[in-house]
């Protein structure tokens, strides 16, 4: 997939064209002004796009099918062609640990086998190799999993309908059960405790994802006081070493491990918007009830690699 490190309107136009889509659609899309887009396109390398354009066209690329990544691919090498662009290296590289899933097209990243250093006290632990969402399961991808098995949305859609505000922000008020079947339905399953931790933490076990410093900027945590769930790409300096987004604050995370066994209690991790960034550690433990929901926990899954 093409990646682009920093978005200026010449890629913002060249995506939209790789979409097919009329400025206006293009606009909401990005949930900008549609006068925004051809603005971008006039002023082309000029303009250097705000954090919040360059997250949503982050997104929408991620979000792309691959014919619409081909396209993006194809007419970025040709401008870099045709301009001998020395930023193309840059533009178009690739990452060979990435993937994206064929049934619920969310693209997932390889952790490879090997020890990790595991809760507060950092037993080494071993794990075989597996993939994991590179974010969390937004309402955008999972009212496709409603709409194909006719599974109840989430009480905070009005008239059971993803709300287009919230359509890359992660789904909330899933139960453990909700999460799981939304797992099975895209051939995968939830995350074991430990799978989760180590994409959160890395091989060399890191307090937080991004390293050992407490930021709290990173994350959506309390302190953020932004008292909601915010969209899975923003945080990206917040990113595990996988390239892992969201593993600390926005909304728990369901696990497939129980607390104890027969308990019906299963692991949550990466704490939330509503908790204190001392709760947001990936090593510490939390559990609750399968039957559970609330308006801060949702899930990811992963599967075998």
């Amino acid at each position: 997939m093409a990646r682009v490190t920093k978005w200026t309107g010449r890629e913002a136009e060249l995506l939209r064209t790789a979409m097919r889509k009329k400025q206006k659609e293009f606009a909401e899309l990005v949930g900008v002004n549609p006068r925004q887009v051809p603005r971008w396109k006039r002023r082309g390398e000029t303009i250097e796009l705000e954090l919040d354009n360059q997250t949503a066209l982050d997104t929408l690329l991620t979000q792309a099918t691959p014919d619409v990544q081909q396209r993006f691919a194809a007419l970025m090498t040709e401008r870099a062609a045709v301009e001998h662009d020395e930023r193309a290296e840059e533009l178009l590289r690739r990452d060979p640990s990435t993937r994206r899933h064929p049934i619920d097209g969310k693209v997932m990243a390889l952790v490879e086998e090997g020890i990790y250093l595991s809760g507060p006290d950092n037993r080494s632990v071993w794990l075989e190799p597996f993939l994991i969402d590179v974010y969390p399961t937004t309402n955008e991808d999972y009212s496709r999993f409603v709409l194909a098995t006719k599974h109840r949305p989430p009480q905070h859609w009005p008239n059971g309908q993803c709300p287009v505000t919230l359509a890359t922000h992660p789904v909330v008020w899933v139960t453990w059960h909700d999460a799981a079947a939304y797992a099975n339905w895209a051939g995968k399953s939830l995350p074991s405790a430990r799978q989760w931790e180590k994409a959160a933490r890395g091989p060399r076990g890191r307090i937080y994802p991004w390293g050992n410093e407490p930021t709290a900027a990173k994350a959506n945590t309390a302190e953020s006081g932004i008292d909601a769930t915010t969209s899975v790409s923003r945080y990206q300096s917040g990113a595990s070493p996988f390239g892992i987004f969201d593993m600390c604050g926005n909304v728990w995370e369901w696990c497939s491990t129980e607390e104890e066994l027969g308990t019906g209690r299963y692991h949550l991790k990466g704490s939330a918007f509503t908790s204190p960034f001392q709760r947001a550690a990936p090593s510490l433990q939390n559990a609750a009830a399968a039957s559970m929901k609330d308006n801060d926990t949702g899930f990811r899954c992963a599967t075998p690699a």
